[in-house]
């Protein structure tokens, strides 16, 4: 079985070690070790998760096949380097990195460590999302929302990176991965603090299907919402409840005009997490290609910036940078 250790416990860490000491306890894996420079918190959460705690991953080097890593972005290239290279399997929370260079370095890194990266775009895994796919044909037009309450975590990244990165990545898996995005206008504002904290976005692609994209994180209730057409049908999916629905023209029976016939899709309760890591595991116990691929994660980090790039664009076309500067 994989040796399986999570690097960086803090949020969304902590649930990684949550999973992988869940997994380790149906014998699917040994989950060995948490890592974090924070001390005081790695030995709480190894003690939590019965797992040898460190504050270094080098030292991880030799002793585990497998890790989650959730630390800052920032950090991403120099600790997936590594470990990849090392021949180490690596699971990175998105966005993959801060910078398309540094994806590119880490996919080479896998290449030559003969590593699986696997990049945490998790709304992939989503019950909802799974029940979804095998119904998608042509989609044309999108309108998506993702709201969600401020709090203190990721700001150190914008808005586009932290949440909008989702539906970027998933409209272009629906739309096609090598389909051409040939048109991208996005505005953004910082609200809260110095970096964008809401954002719209409206994509164009080759096969002439358009997507508009709405991310804040400075919201009062929580929404993650993607309704869309495709020929003949009208698309509505709710990430948070899980509900799904595909509605179309029924043929007309008592008068001459047709109804609307709505079918709701059964959804399999899974959690997104969860299933994300057991299919990282089987592509690094296989040696399978992982299901979101360092590719994939690059693709999704492109089309973020490119939107991040408009919408600096926008704000000192707007006077907003200006504003912001003199504030």
């Amino acid at each position: 079985m994989l040796r399986t250790a999570v690097i960086g416990v803090g949020h969304l860490g902590q649930q990684h070690a949550r999973i992988h000491a869940a997994l380790a306890g149906e014998g699917q894996s040994l989950f060995t070790n948490v890592c974090d420079i924070d001390g005081e918190r790695v030995n709480k959460v190894a003690r939590e998760w019965s797992a040898n705690p460190t504050t270094d991953w080098r030292t991880l080097v030799g002793s585990v096949d497998a890790v989650s890593l959730a630390v800052p972005t920032e950090s991403h290239c120099e600790i997936a380097c590594g470990l990849l290279e090392a021949g180490i399997h690596v699971l990175v929370e998105k966005p993959i990195s801060r910078t398309l260079e540094e994806a590119d370095r880490m996919i080479a890194a896998s290449k030559n460590g003969a590593a699986i990266l696997q990049v945490g775009h998790a709304e992939r895994f989503n019950p909802a999302m799974i029940a979804l796919r095998p119904h998608v044909r042509n989609p044309v037009y999108f309108e998506i929302h993702r709201v969600g309450q401020f709090s203190a975590r990721s700001l150190d990244i914008d808005v586009v990176l932290d949440l909008m990165i989702h539906d970027l990545d998933i409209v272009q898996w629906l739309v096609g991965e090598e389909v051409e995005v040939t048109s991208l206008h996005a505005v953004g504002i910082p609200i809260l603090t110095n970096r964008v904290d809401a954002a719209n976005a409206r994509l164009e692609f080759a096969t002439g299907a358009v997507a508009n994209i709405t991310a804040s994180r400075v919201g009062t209730e929580k929404i993650r919402k993607m309704r869309f057409f495709q020929p003949r049908d009208y698309i509505a999916v709710d990430y948070t409840t899980n509900h799904v629905s595909i509605s179309n023209l029924a043929p007309p029976t008592s008068t001459p005009w047709p109804g609307v016939n709505t079918r709701i899709l059964e959804v399999e309760n899974v959690e997104p997490l969860r299933a994300e890591i057991e299919s990282f595991l089987k592509a690094a116990a296989n040696g399978s290609q992982p299901l979101v691929s360092g590719e994939d994660g690059r693709r999704a980090l492109a089309l973020a910036l490119r939107t991040l790039e408009q919408i600096h664009a926008h704000t000192a076309k707007s006077g907003v940078s200006t504003f912001l500067q003199n504030a």
